[in-house]
């Protein structure tokens, strides 16, 4: 089992936020995380909240084991050809270590005080299929023409292709079945899911199926969830049930104890769950 670290960004200077990801690189995880928002999302008054796909880039010269990702991007803040070029650069200033995600976005408030669009749940939605599509297409290196439900796309272009290929890893999170589970099936290399392995069992079951309808195999979607550290044995034992479910990634939150809570169970309990 592989095991992330939430880094928490918001409303952290920036030095704090390169030394908890370079803390978490020491200490043996997996990956770091941040968020993709452009205000704090909780508390008073204002914070620091730096720009998701910046942050990777510039912590990916600050870095040079972990792999990088942000819970989720949201597709309404970068047209998808840009994000696919963003994303084509910090693959390559990484060299090869960018988690790639795509999700809906939700944050309303933040996009009506800064005047970004923000349009219905079956447009967002819309918008992520387009993106989806376009960002795994442009990634072939090739001309790519494509009409899109929000983009279109004539003739585009975009080298050069990423480090990893075909792609960096897409992760999609979200248990809903009408729009999101089809969505995985498709294009998702990591599912990520909120909830309990039990609660999550027909979600789970119901993903398999569309994997298979979509030509793929269920083992190629690597399923991942959440983990609390803010209680150590509770955390034990509920990596094994994850892990006894099948699950293969946890993104562990950071932990109201801070930094001696996240050492304590690497030191403890990470080698407990060998990759």
């Amino acid at each position: 089992m592989r095991f992330g670290l939430d880094v928490a960004q918001q409303r952290l200077p920036w030095d704090e936020v390169v030394s908890r990801v370079r803390f978490a690189e020491d200490l043996g995880f997996d990956g770091a995380w941040g968020f993709d928002h452009l205000q704090p999302m909780y508390g008073d008054g204002p914070g620091e909240a730096f720009e998701g796909m910046a942050t990777l880039a510039a912590l990916a010269g600050a870095t040079t084991r972990i792999r990088l990702g942000l819970l989720v991007a949201g597709v309404t803040y970068r047209h998808p050809s840009v994000f696919a070029a963003e994303a084509m650069t910090i693959d390559h200033a990484s060299h090869g270590r960018l988690e790639l995600s795509l999700g809906a976005a939700w944050f309303d408030k933040e996009h009506t005080e800064l005047g970004i669009p923000f349009p219905s749940t079956g447009a967002r939605f819309d918008l992520l299929e387009d993106a989806l599509e376009i960002v795994t297409r442009l990634f072939t290196g090739d001309v790519v023409s494509y009409t899109g439900k929000v983009v279109s796309l004539r003739n585009a272009q975009l080298r050069p292709v990423p480090v990893q290929r075909p792609h960096p890893p897409i992760w999609i999170g979200g248990n809903g079945p009408r729009r999101t589970l089809p969505l995985v099936a498709r294009y998702a290399d990591v599912w990520h899911a909120w909830g309990t392995p039990d609660a999550l069992r027909a979600a789970n079951e119901r993903l398999d199926e569309l994997v298979v309808e979509a030509g793929r195999d269920p083992s190629a979607v690597v399923r991942a969830s959440s983990l609390s550290l803010d209680d150590l044995a509770t955390a034990r034992r509920h990596a094994a049930k994850w892990r006894d479910a099948g699950y293969g990634y946890l993104v562990c939150g950071w932990p109201d104890a801070g930094r001696a809570q996240v050492e304590r169970f690497a030191q403890e309990v990470l080698p407990e769950f060998p990759a």
